[in-house]
């Protein structure tokens, strides 16, 4: 695989999961929806989803890298993630919004349709 689309894939699993992680509290769920109160439901449901986009994005690096190396490649990821939605969030939290719900399905399909997944 190409590192440079693993890298890719993997920083948009971490955007989107850490995009869900963030819209999970309270303060960032009402910077979206204004006043509209956070159900424990959504909140549940957004966290399940962010460690699992979380989780996912360490397939791609690991493919590319191996274990060791891609290992330190997806806790690059995780941060360049978490760093563009904490700037997201301050500058235009329904930008990280629309950015996290195309980032995750784009990179799992094009992950799970093998683009560019031969070496």
């Amino acid at each position: 695989m190409n590192t440079g689309l693993a890298f890719l894939l993997s920083w948009a699993l971490a955007l989107a999961g850490m995009a869900a992680l963030a819209l999970a509290i309270d303060r960032h769920h009402g910077q979206l929806h204004g006043d509209g109160e956070l159900s424990r439901r959504r909140a549940v449901l957004l966290q399940v989803a962010g460690v699992l986009l979380l989780a996912a994005a360490v397939v791609p690096c690991v493919q590319a890298w191996g274990g060791t190396v891609g290992t330190v490649a997806w806790l690059g990821c995780l941060s360049a993630g978490a760093l563009a939605v904490a700037w997201g969030l301050s500058v235009s939290p329904r930008t990280v919004a629309w950015l996290a719900l195309l980032a995750a399905p784009v990179a799992l399909a094009v992950w799970l349709g093998g683009g560019g997944w031969a070496a």
